[in-house]
Parts: structure tokens; C-alpha cells; sequence
């Protein structure tokens, strides 16, 4: 009896063992922002890069979401990917400057991609990429211009916009649209004052009662379409404009599989941008093209722009929510901010220190003469 008990004992001591040593690992790791891979917009747009990469070449991938949105919880969820054998991790949005600052040094040989931001301390105190990490950043001015100019040309006159947190790339995104705005309408010769924009940051990338409040009360002041620019933000706008038959511009990737309100995405190449970084590391072996240093996508890597095909109907018009406006027209701009002979303003000097712009700033650092630009509190 005794010696069965020992035996028992011993296999009880040794399933754990084995369990530990069997455990799946995961190869590329991508840490969630605020939201999950089915946000339509951030995540799901690096998701589906890290997916698409990932399952062409057969390597173990997962993503994980952090249980608060703070710099602790995002290093907690790298600590945790790394413990589960990642050797690429993929963080999307600039909230994870501070704690890929920290892990980038704590885990040398993982290789980490951080999308929309540049590691960096909480206080700001400094700021580091080092050669294990690749920043990815894209031109939003010129995804933003891109929209502008084809809501004017479409015919709008009444245009909003709703940022989330001004923040750079939300910044770069509606100054590249009030820019895109005027360029199209100095070319149709209108006057002064023909196209209104109510320009809005709601200070926060949430789907929200309040959030959907602040677009319908855009949409019945007399609103055409609105440029929703804050992640879950245009959920809240889409409801608005379905109530009031209404438009609605996307973000970041496109979305209108999302609701049919979306005429046109200012969208990033948030996936094409991963699997570059990927293949660098796994198929070229030039990873130092991104590493240490900050790498813009943009019109001529063709990391910025509007959608063109229509996802599962290879004959579909990517451009049949709009009035008039084609593929054509469009073709025609994108060469310009591909070639360098349109290039909008990314930054502004703004007095406030949470960099909420007035109509005075906007207007006269963006060279505005067509637009009345009107500043939403």
C-alpha cells in the first residue's frame, strides 16, 4: 500500500512538470489598447497584420489584453507575453510609449513594435528607441487632407469633426482635413464662408451617451457628415448619424462594414506597416531599418489613404457611397501627396496646454480663407 502511494505521489509531482513543459507558447504577442481586435479601428487593424503574417508563415501568434489601461497593466500584459515565449511583441497606439520604454530594456531580445508612438518616460523626462524596437508612425495630415478634399468635392458644405484626445496623430488627422477642405474648395472658386466646420476633441476614445449627444446636436445644427476621429468615438458618431440620416467619415482602417453612414476611412496601413516590420525580421533580415529610430508611413509607401477595394467582392466600387466623387479624382490627389507637390501641415504651435487649437489658430496657422471654422467645447 505504501509503495502505491509513493508511486501515485511521484506521478501527481510530475504532471505539473509536464504540463509547465508542454505549455503552448506564442511566438508574435500583440498587447490590445484601449478596446479589442474587433474594434474596427487600432487593434483590429494591427491585429489583422500580426494574423495575416503570422498564419502565411506558420508561426504561433496571440494577443492579450491588459486588465487596466494604465503603464502597469500594459507591462504586465508584455511580461506576460514574453513569460509565454514571445520574441515579438506588437503595441499599437502611443499610450504604450511609457512601457515599451521600460520593457524594450528589460527583455533586449524580444523585438518590439510600437505603432503610433516612441517609447518614452510617463514624465516625459526621456525618450529612447532602442535597437530592439522598431516606432511606427504615419502621416495622418495627409489621410486627413485626403477625406476633407473628397467631402468638398462630393459636394458637403457643412462638415464636423470629432477627435478623441488631441494628441498628435488625432491633431495631424483634422488639420490635414481642414487643409484637404480648402484646398478643394479654392479649386471649385468658392467664397469665404461657403463651407462651415465644427471642429470638436471630446477628450476621451469612448463610446459614449455623451459622445453620441455632442453628434447629434452637430448633425442638427446642420451638420452634413462628420469626420469621427477617436477610436470607439465614431461608434457613438455612426449611432448619431443613423438616427439623423446623416454621414459619417471613418478612422484608421475602413469602416464601412461598420455602419452604412461611412461615406469614406482616413485609414492608416496599420497592417501593411506590420508585416513589413515582420518580414524585415523574419524573411529579409534588415530589421535595422526599423530599429532604433522612427519610421513614417505615408502616401509614397503607400501607408496612408482612402479605401479602393471592397473586402470579399474583388468587383466592388470602394467609392459608391459617395455623390460624385470617383477613383479617378482620387487617384489624382494621392499622386500629389506621393510626389511631394501637395504637402499639408502636420503640427501647430497651440497655446493650450492640452492642445485643444481655437478657430484663430487653426485659421491662420493652416492659411484658412474658404472655411469658418467654429471650435465645439
Amino acid at each position: 500500500m505504501k509503495k502505491l502511494l509513493a508511486v501515485l505521489l511521484a506521478a501527481l509531482m510530475i504532471v505539473p512538470f509536464l504540463t509547465a513543459c508542454g505549455a503552448k507558447e506564442y511566438e508574435i504577442a500583440l498587447i490590445t489598447d484601449k478596446g479589442n481586435i474587433d474594434d474596427k479601428s487600432f487593434n483590429q487593424g494591427a491585429w489583422e497584420g500580426v494574423v495575416a503574417y503570422a498564419e502565411a508563415n506558420s508561426i504561433s501568434h496571440k494577443y492579450y489584453k491588459p486588465e487596466d489601461a494604465t503603464d502597469e497593466a500594459y507591462l504586465a500584459a508584455i511580461d506576460l507575453a514574453v513569460e509565454s515565449g514571445a520574441k515579438v511583441v506588437v503595441c499599437p497606439g502611443f499610450l504604450f510609449e511609457p512601457s515599451v520604454y521600460e520593457a524594450q530594456t528589460k527583455y533586449p531580445e524580444v523585438k518590439f513594435i510600437i505603432l503610433d508612438g516612441a517609447p518614452r518616460t510617463a514624465d516625459y523626462s526621456d525618450a529612447k528607441t532602442a535597437e530592439n524596437t522598431a516606432s511606427i508612425k504615419y502621416a495622418e495630415e495627409q489621410s486627413g487632407y485626403l477625406v476633407g478634399y473628397a467631402a468638398v468635392k462630393d459636394g458637403y458644405r457643412a462638415l464636423g469633426f470629432m477627435g478623441g484626445m488631441a494628441v498628435p496623430a488625432v491633431q495631424a488627422f483634422g488639420y490635414g482635413y481642414l487643409q484637404g477642405i480648402e484646398a478643394a474648395a479654392a479649386e471649385l472658386g468658392l467664397a469665404a464662408g461657403d463651407i462651415t466646420v465644427k471642429y470638436h476633441y471630446t477628450g476621451n476614445f469612448d463610446e459614449s451617451d455623451i459622445n453620441k449627444a455632442t453628434a447629434a446636436a452637430m448633425y442638427e445644427s446642420g451638420i452634413e457628415v462628420i469626420f469621427a476621429c477617436g477610436g470607439s468615438v465614431g461608434k457613438s458618431v455612426m449611432s448619431a448619424a443613423n438616427e439623423a440620416g446623416k454621414k459619417v467619415i471613418g478612422v484608421d482602417v475602413d469602416q464601412r462594414y461598420e455602419s452604412e453612414t461611412v461615406i469614406t476611412s482616413a485609414t492608416k496601413g496599420l497592417a501593411a506597416s506590420v508585416q513589413a516590420v515582420l518580414k524585415s525580421i523574419y524573411e529579409t533580415n534588415d530589421f535595422a531599418t526599423y530599429a532604433g529610430k522612427t519610421t513614417y508611413f505615408n502616401a509614397a509607401n503607400n501607408g496612408v489613404g482612402l479605401p479602393t477595394t471592397v473586402i470579399g467582392d474583388e468587383n466592388g466600387n470602394a467609392f459608391d457611397r459617395f455623390n460624385t466623387f470617383t477613383v479617378e479624382a482620387y487617384n489624382e490627389i494621392f499622386a500629389k501627396l506621393a510626389d511631394g507637390s501637395v504637402s499639408p501641415v502636420r503640427e501647430l504651435q497651440i497655446a493650450n496646454a492640452e492642445g485643444y487649437a481655437t478657430a484663430e489658430e487653426l485659421t491662420n496657422g493652416l492659411g484658412l480663407t474658404i472655411i469658418a471654422v467654429e471650435c465645439v467645447q
